[in-house]
């Protein structure tokens, strides 16, 4: 419970300095990630009996690569997001659909 309210606190603390940050340029969205490979992962990250079903709580049924995910943060940095702010956006293997 502790991890879902703070993943809910950070997309309205993200929402509310979009509203406060516009007048200045700056515009700020939120990127939710779902479980992804990493080095952490297999170094401690997860306990060992849990790395097989690492992912599995999503429709895709797996972990994200870090390369499948990576493809937002360039977006939202990008010109073609000039026009993008306050958004949440979720890369997670439909896991909040699951």
């Amino acid at each position: 419970m502790e991890y879902a309210s703070s993943k809910f606190a950070v997309v309205g603390l993200s929402k509310a300095m979009a509203k406060e940050l516009i007048e200045k340029g700056i515009r700020v969205n939120t990127v939710c990630p779902g479980s992804t490979w990493t080095p952490l992962e297999v170094s401690g990250g997860l306990l060992e009996e849990d790395i097989p079903d690492h992912g599995s709580a999503c429709i895709m049924n797996r972990a994200a690569q870090p390369y499948e995910i990576a493809g937002i943060y360039v977006y939202l940095a990008s010109e073609e997001a000039s026009y993008v702010t306050c958004g949440v956006f979720g890369v997670d293997g439909g896991m909040q659909n699951a």
